[in-house]
């Protein structure tokens, strides 16, 4: 079994889309209107629309409702990120460290997707 990505259903992947472009310096890849993907060297962040949920299984999963999952994208300096995000998200946590030894900023999507960028503590 291989992890390969996380899927945000949205009303809007067009905003979401160019959201996760805007902050993570990757460019979507579109192959249809109602979904799109941003590979990064370990995982894709994929955005499809709630559309795309009658090909599934209608309702199962809702868009701007999520308040249990955190996407976590590892950066080599946190507080330079605070500052480039600064108007762009909905800033939750201003870079801490956290008592693991990580330097973590949280932040919300459009959608309200709690966002995390860390930078891993010094071995």
């Amino acid at each position: 079994m291989q992890f390969v990505s996380v899927r945000v259903i949205t009303h809007d992947v067009t905003r979401l889309t160019e959201f996760y472009e805007k902050v993570t310096g990757l460019e979507a890849r579109r192959p249809a209107e109602q979904f799109a993907e941003l590979v990064g060297p370990s995982c894709t962040l994929a955005i499809g629309s709630a559309e795309t949920m009658t090909l599934f299984a209608r309702a199962a999963a809702v868009p701007e409702s999520n308040r249990t999952a955190i996407l976590e994208f590892r950066v080599a300096d946190v507080d330079r990120e605070y500052a480039r995000l600064a108007g762009l998200a909905e800033i939750v946590q201003k870079p801490t460290t956290m008592p693991w030894g990580n330097r973590s900023l949280l932040f919300r999507d459009p959608d309200g997707n709690l966002v995390n960028y860390f930078s891993p503590s010094a071995p």
